[in-house]
């Protein structure tokens, strides 16, 4: 028995090991955000990127996001009471960077509920991030749904689906997933804190560029 057991432990060892490796070679190949000095302002922001807090804070935190991206759903309370603690200091800069079979749609309702107000756009996105595990990650459009969540903020139902389905919003996409390429973007969520790529995704990293930004 014991001869087995350490049999078997040696073949758990050396799959763990193969596998540790995999992980390792996958997380090297994957190219990391330009350096600061590389990245333009117009391509982190456009003159039409919506906002949230002051237009002129002295901390601007860009984040390329998915409506479909589960970590974006997760982080997204930790990053709301962010800019809750930092209130008036810190501006929040969002792009798309559609990745899902459904990220299109939920998007163009993100601009539908914009049309209505600014408020209703965040209003908007983190409702999709409830809701989430309702329509993600499904392969077929989730339109009927979508529009019953228009309906849910006081939407038009149908001029919802036409800003859904709109060519505008279309070119929105990929007008800020080019830009997301341009800066090295290659998953959701990505951030950078005034010009900066954020080295890790945690909220010990946010809070450190944060103050960093405020005490420059």
């Amino acid at each position: 028995m014991n001869r087995q057991n350490n049999r078997a432990l040696l073949i758990l060892t050396l799959a763990l090991a193969v596998i540790a490796g995999l992980l390792m070679f996958n997380l090297a190949k994957r190219p990391k955000p330009q350096s600061s000095a590389a990245i333009s302002t117009e391509q982190l922001i456009r003159p039409d990127s919506p906002f949230l807090e002051p237009a002129d804070a002295k901390v601007t935190i860009v984040e390329f996001f998915d409506p479909e991206c589960e970590s974006c759903a997760a982080v997204e309370p930790a990053l709301m009471d962010v800019m809750q603690k930092y209130n008036g200091e810190v501006r929040l800069v969002a792009r798309y960077f559609p990745l899902h079979s459904n990220s299109t749609l939920a998007a163009g309702l993100i601009e539908a509920a914009a049309q209505d107000s600014a408020d209703k756009r965040w209003r908007m996105r983190d409702y999709l991030f409830q809701k989430q595990r309702e329509w993600g990650e499904q392969q077929t459009a989730q339109t009927d749904k979508f529009l019953d969540y228009a309906e849910d903020m006081g939407l038009d139902r149908s001029k919802a689906q036409a800003t859904m389905e709109s060519a505008a919003v279309r070119d929105l996409l990929a007008r800020d997933r080019k830009d997301g390429e341009a800066v090295g973007v290659t998953g959701t969520p990505t951030f950078f804190v005034n010009g900066k790529p954020l080295p890790e995704l945690s909220l010990e990293a946010l809070e450190n560029a944060i103050q960093e930004g405020l005490n420059e």
